[in-house]
């Protein structure tokens, strides 16, 4: 007789929260229509939504610059010091379609160079290291692609679609949430239908959020998957472009060379913008912003090769 009670007061309490539950679900479906009914433009919620986040996403770029810069401890180099740089600088930068760079020199964790900035004015930071190890023409076919990078406006591009993605993953977690609580309240009620105890109600929320949020994670690796593909393709226009600036194919495929020889392990502070695809694995390489060190430096050779064969192909 206690145990009949017991399962009609556990039905009781089931059907008492399925219908809670769907009451809310019909509540929020009238407050969803009050709130359709009231909807502005769509095409100008959009646009309001895509130019807050750009705008945020430009802002964190330039914040992220000056705190770049900071984090390395970049010293710039002035004209007086290396005027040979500058000269080589100045003219790519003509070629290439660059206002200004201001040249500064850091102590990376490796022999590197990055470019901060767009085209209408940009930091370029050299390590120290590259000074040494690379001859000037080799060091020149580097600053050309870095100078790419900031004609092409990639590290911007990167930023603003980071944040995009950023963005979107908060927006639908918070759209999602209170989809996932009602599916989660009516397997709930359910259980107390079947009579059977279900779990703690904290611990069911936690469940919710977990679920929901391994959704919004799934889509923002497939996201970040093409934004990491589209940097591995501004790698290869970058390499083509210096190229044409330098028409020196060769000096570049050495210099990289000559960076993946003295490179160390782990890039410290640099890693979230340079992981290359050089060690084994899909996932690595698909994540890889950088296409691998090998396939790139081959094919400059390829480059070579081919100009040097329509060099000897060319009628005198």
């Amino acid at each position: 007789m206690g145990r009949l009670r017991l399962r009609f007061l556990m039905a009781l309490t089931g059907a008492t929260l399925l219908a809670g539950y769907l009451l809310a679900a019909l509540a929020g479906y009238q407050l969803l229509t009050v709130v359709w009914q009231l909807r502005p433009d769509p095409a100008r919620a959009v646009a309001y939504f895509v130019v807050a986040t750009l705008v945020v996403g430009y802002l964190s770029y330039r914040l992220g610059t000056a705190a770049l810069l900071s984090e390395l401890d970049t010293r710039e180099l002035t004209e007086a010091e290396a005027p040979w740089l500058y000269a080589r600088v100045d003219t790519l930068r003509r070629n290439i379609g660059v206002d200004d760079v201001t040249v500064y020199t850091a102590r990376m964790d490796a022999p590197n160079a990055l470019a901060l900035g767009t085209a209408r004015g940009g930091a370029l930071v050299l390590d120290y290291g590259l000074f040494r190890i690379l001859t000037a023409e080799e060091l020149e076919a580097v600053v050309a692609h870095e100078l790419a990078h900031l004609e092409s406006r990639d590290g911007l591009i990167q930023t603003l679609g980071y944040t995009q993605v950023r963005t979107v993953g908060g927006v639908l977690y918070l759209a999602l949430l209170p989809v996932g609580l009602l599916v989660g309240g009516v397997f709930r009620a359910l259980s107390w239908l079947r009579g059977e105890t279900p779990r703690p109600f904290s611990e069911h929320l936690a469940i919710v959020q977990f679920r929901v949020a391994q959704f919004v994670v799934l889509l923002l690796f497939v996201l970040t998957l093409a934004l990491r593909a589209h940097s591995r393709r501004r790698e290869y226009a970058a390499d083509d472009r210096a190229v044409e600036a330098t028409g020196n194919p060769i000096a570049l495929a050495r210099a990289l060379v000559k960076i993946e020889r003295a490179a160390t392990p782990g890039w410290g502070t640099l890693s979230p913008l340079y992981i290359h695809g050089d060690e084994g694995g899909l996932l690595t390489r698909l994540l890889a912003t950088h296409p691998r060190m090998e396939e790139r430096i081959e094919r400059l050779v390829r480059m070579a090769t081919a100009n040097a064969d329509d060099g000897r192909r060319t009628p005198r």
